[in-house]
């Protein structure tokens, strides 16, 4: 990276971060060149063809989906592939779900080098089985690993294992609606030695999760609390990536909100009070423009906000939807735009009615709609619809969930069974 883009991300605005450079930054795979240099590129990548596969004997009983806490069960095999700096990537192994074995002196557990990603696979009546763009998983965790000198990989080869580890316990993906089978990839650092550098010594595993909607509501709206206290990210440093140091921080701002009697933060930059995410999700507004057209807003990935998927794919549908390939249910003009905002101009639209919605996106909850934020000792009220979702956030899930589950085509659906 050259220094002029060094400068620009850490710029304290938001809105100066914007331009296409910084968009590429999470993007692109630039930055997977800090680990890939001459001696890590004779190393051996990950070999689909070297799988063993170990079968669970006492498989364990499955819980009903009606009563499974999203999270909390996990099915009977996991995928497991060791990395060396001496030989690259090891054997990957299909083994029951279990324990790992960690020395104390394993860097993730002094340094917090692990990375991680959230998927889904999907199961229809009639038994196909399906993934949601998990190849942007794959790009994503690789630009993660890079950021903290975790080894690379190929993305395509890592996919194939995670399609076989799918299929073996396929019977644990849950087929009420807005179930699903979770599907966590990480990546640790297990060398045996205390030191901050990278390591000498990695751990690849994936383990599945069948979960049912991420909030006990379901989608009804949820509260947020406008933190002013505490930085989710700052301008150069991780909130782009799935790191899991990113994460801890938010523990404690998340339990002083909820006693306070909000859902989530709503993380606010700087002193202009910009929005940034969520909780762990990507944001987005609908303000009325003085034309009566609404402007569909997110922020720019700037360095700080996460390249969630389902932000992706929520602004390529409004986008197609603007030139003309409408979503059923929405009928007005959109614009989409990826802009900073501030409070001041959400509070104001409100207090205008020409604040329409605002919901947060994310592979766990998809679309999560907003009635409230707690700013500055007041409520600011976010109009919700009479099922809870608002005008441009209920057809976006409903073209989401049918593209996810199949039922409507789509190629960001790839199928890994068929009936």
């Amino acid at each position: 990276m050259s220094l002029s883009f060094l400068r620009l991300l850490r710029s304290s605005r938001p809105s100066v971060l914007y331009s296409p450079r910084v968009r590429d930054y999470t993007r692109t795979s630039g930055i997977r060149l800090l680990n890939n240099d001459a001696s890590q590129a004779q190393l051996a990548d990950i070999d689909v063809s070297k799988l063993e596969v170990i079968h669970r004997k006492d498989k364990k009983p499955q819980p009903a989906s009606a009563g499974l806490k999203f999270g909390h069960t996990f099915s009977d095999h996991m995928l497991t592939i060791p990395w060396s700096v001496e030989s690259g990537w090891g054997t990957p192994q299909i083994r029951p779900y279990g324990p790992l074995e960690l020395e104390p002196s394993a860097t993730v557990l002094h340094y917090a080098q692990t990375i991680f990603e959230g998927m889904k696979a999907y199961k229809d009546e009639q038994g196909r089985v399906t993934l949601f763009r998990p190849d942007m998983n794959m790009r994503r965790m690789n630009t993660s690993a890079a950021r903290i000198a975790l080894p690379t990989f190929d993305g395509n080869a890592l996919l194939e294992l995670i399609k076989k580890l799918v299929h073996l316990d396929k019977e644990w993906i849950p087929t009420l609606p807005g179930y699903s089978m979770y599907i966590r990839p990480t990546m640790i650092a297990t060398q045996k030695a205390i030191g901050v550098g990278p390591p000498n010594e990695a751990l690849l595993f994936v383990i599945l999760c069948p979960v049912g909607p991420y909030y006990a509501g379901g989608f009804k709206p949820v509260s947020l609390y406008g933190t002013t206290d505490y930085v989710r990210a700052a301008p150069g440093g991780t909130g782009a990536f799935k790191l899991g140091v990113n994460y801890a921080p938010g523990i404690l701002p998340q339990k002083l909100v909820g006693e306070k009697g909000y859902a989530q933060n709503l993380w606010l930059h700087g002193p202009e009070h910009y929005l940034t995410e969520v909780g762990t999700m990507n944001l987005f507004v609908v303000f009325e423009q003085d034309n009566g057209d609404w402007e569909l807003v997110t922020p720019p990935l700037d360095g700080m906000i996460l390249p969630g998927v389902t932000r992706d794919s929520v602004l390529t549908l409004a986008r197609e939807h603007s030139q003309g390939k409408k979503l059923d249910g929405l009928d007005r003009k959109i614009t989409v735009t990826e802009r900073s905002v501030k409070m001041s101009e959400v509070k104001e639209a409100a207090e205008k009615n020409k604040l329409i919605e605002l919901f947060g996106s994310g592979t766990a909850a998809i679309i999560s709609p907003v009635d409230r934020i707690g700013y500055m000792g007041e409520d600011v009220h976010i109009p919700t619809g009479p099922d809870g979702m608002g005008p441009v956030s209920g057809p976006v899930l409903r073209e989401l969930v049918g593209r996810q589950t199949g039922t409507i085509p789509s190629d960001w659906s790839v199928v890994i069974d068929e009936p």
